[in-house]
């Protein structure tokens, strides 16, 4: 059986778990904090989750996980038949990742944790998001989801990703850089679906834990 290495708060792990229960393969998950442990760095080398342990071994990060899964798991396939169509969701998923996400993760100390940000960083990413949503706008469908009529790859990574670009620009900027996009409605209809409810009640729940732990 597939074992989900991680914690519930993470996007990162939510959207791994979200596309375990959409394929319905049978998983544990396993609380792991990210705090170096040897046990951590020996199965995911830069101290990151998600991991998963396979029958084969440990494997890291989480677009390579969606892949492993949907070669070895096939049923309910989460990337469309069609080569182009597939690749459509997966450039869609590298611009939520690498141009969104990545880019809004600098302003998460500040928003999220307590910590500060400097006037600089701020500038510099309110410049990129702005230019980077905008090309994002151009690929997205939303129709009714991300990528098409169907429900994808893209989805698992949307679903767990926009709400904090939305967030987190909320709070440093007072304003919603997504808030031209359908997100909104979008994010709507998506939380409608029995498994994305249940990985938001966990989240929630392992939200509580985690800050426990932190007193």
């Amino acid at each position: 059986m597939i074992k989900l290495c991680g914690f519930a708060v993470s996007n990162y792990y939510n959207k791994v778990k979200l596309a375990l229960l959409e394929k319905q393969i049978p998983f544990e998950e396993i609380l792991i904090w990210t705090d170096r442990s040897p046990e951590l760095i020996a199965r995911s080398p830069l101290g990151k989750i998600p991991y998963i342990e396979t029958p084969h071994g440990a494997l890291c990060e989480s677009q390579v996980i969606l892949e492993y899964l949907e070669q070895v798991y096939p049923d309910r396939p989460l990337l469309p038949e069609d080569a182009f169509a597939a690749a459509k969701v997966r450039e869609l998923i590298v611009f939520l990742e690498l141009h969104l996400e990545l880019v809004a993760r600098e302003l998460y100390g500040q928003a999220f944790f307590g910590g500060s940000i400097s006037d600089e960083i701020k500038n510099r990413t309110e410049k990129q998001l702005t230019r980077n949503i905008a090309a994002f706008a151009k690929l997205a469908k939303f129709d009714v989801f991300i990528a098409g009529a169907e429900f994808s790859m893209a989805d698992c990574a949307a679903v767990v990703h926009l709400p904090l670009i939305t967030l987190a620009t909320k709070i440093i900027y007072g304003r919603d850089f997504l808030a031209e996009l359908p997100v909104k409605e979008y994010l709507e209809r998506l939380a409608t679906r029995p498994h994305v409810q249940k990985v938001n009640a966990d989240r929630k729940e392992n939200q509580v834990l985690m800050m426990s732990r932190k007193k």
